[in-house]
């Protein structure tokens, strides 16, 4: 099932090492069959608050993506950018193609007992 990388970055200054982090990037994640799915790209604010940036990175399952961000290519050139940019990244696995969220509204009824 898919798993996605999502980050939440916070506004920086710029500096040449989140340029060449963004330039080496691609290349830790092919060895794991990721790819961008969003990149530097305007988020519209629906509700609350988003100061920052989405990254959301693509990967054919959970493993590969929590092996591509262990794997020593991605430790190696992560420093480049967590010394200049704040942020969070959440790994999280995609829901199956056939995913119906009413029956995991009937499941949280069953469990919780909601009416």
């Amino acid at each position: 099932m898919t798993a996605y990388a999502i980050a939440h970055l916070r506004p920086a200054v710029p500096h040449p090492d989140i340029a060449r982090y963004i330039e080496e990037i691609q290349a830790t994640m092919d060895p794991f069959g990721g790819r961008f799915r969003v990149h530097n790209a305007e988020v519209e604010v629906r509700e609350g608050e988003w100061p920052g940036a989405l990254v959301v990175l693509e990967f054919p399952d959970i493993e590969r993506a929590r092996a591509w961000y262990d794997s020593p290519a991605y430790q190696e050139i992560l420093p480049l950018r967590a010394r200049h940019i704040e942020g969070d990244l959440v790994l999280v696995p995609g829901v199956a193609d056939d995913y119906d969220a009413t029956r995991t509204a009937a499941e949280m009824r069953g469990r919780g007992g909601w009416q």
